[in-house]
């Protein structure tokens, strides 16, 4: 059997899950979540744990046993704790301003960037050079922060650009380094 898939999920207190023709959704005190499951896969709840099952040993059916665990596992987390990303913006100039529901970039460009988040999702800014995107969903949530990095990603000269904050930039020697 699949590690993954074989692990059962703890049901927190506060959490309700419900399973109907093949959707799962997750119910908590910070929102609702769904996911569609195959139905190859089966769904067990039993007092307060969340077990997955699946009905043969091909390789596709053990792949999907273990990402349904996963993404079941990422809806309890989602409900309860949440999830976000940091970005830290780099350079001389380089900031990011709350405007209402849409948040303006100053990066480099003759032009500011004007970026709207889906209604899901929530984006801070502690400070200027440092952006926080939140949310229950941490598929959309990566996908958000993506999206922002992709603006200006970082450039490995200077290390310019929008970043990850535990993201490493691996430097690059310029021209006058083999002199």
């Amino acid at each position: 059997m699949s590690r993954i898939g074989r692990k059962v999920i703890a049901i927190p207190k506060g959490v309700t899950i419900t399973t109907t023709d093949g959707l799962l959704s997750v119910k908590g005190p910070k929102g609702q979540l769904a996911q569609q499951i195959p139905s190859e896969i089966g769904v067990k709840i039993e007092g307060e744990t969340l077990s997955f099952t699946r009905s043969g040993d091909e390789a596709r059916l053990r792949a999907l046993h273990g990402l349904s665990r996963a993404l079941a596992n990422n809806m309890v987390v989602g409900v309860t704790a949440g999830y976000q990303k940091k970005l830290e913006l780099v350079g001389v100039g380089y900031k990011a301003e709350k405007k209402g529901k849409w948040v303006q970039f100053a990066l480099g460009y003759s032009h500011p960037v004007v970026f709207v988040a889906p209604p899901e999702i929530t984006i801070d800014i502690p400070l200027p050079t440092q952006v926080t995107v939140s949310g229950i969903d941490k598929q959309l949530v990566g996908a958000v922060a993506a999206k922002i990095r992709s603006i200006r990603p970082p450039e490995p000269y200077k290390g310019k650009g929008v970043k990850y904050s535990d993201e490493k930039i691996r430097r690059k020697a310029g021209k006058t380094a083999g002199k």
